[in-house]
């Protein structure tokens, strides 16, 4: 598994150093109150990983943090209902 993890890695650093030397072209990012100049590469792989991260946050609020408390609920019910064992 961790061979796996370390080969994905290793792809995906690959494809994006493929992406940024094949988009070279320079831009000027514009963000209101500063002005970045980069290449379309960097930029478009810092949008993908802004985009994963924070869907990653997305999911997390909604889906990981209630699934946490109704465990944590959950437990503590368990726990108080649960017959105690004794002679």
């Amino acid at each position: 598994m961790r061979l796996l993890r370390f080969l994905i890695a290793i792809a995906c650093l690959a494809a994006g150093a493929i992406v940024g030397a094949l988009n070279r072209a320079p831009v000027v990012i514009d963000l209101g109150f500063s002005r970045l100049p980069t290449n379309v590469g960097v930029s478009l792989l810092v949008a993908l990983l802004l985009g994963v991260v924070i869907g990653g946050l997305a999911i997390s609020a909604s889906v990981v943090l209630p699934m946490r408390r109704r465990l944590a609920r959950a437990q503590r019910q368990g726990a108080t209902t649960a017959p105690t064992s004794g002679s």
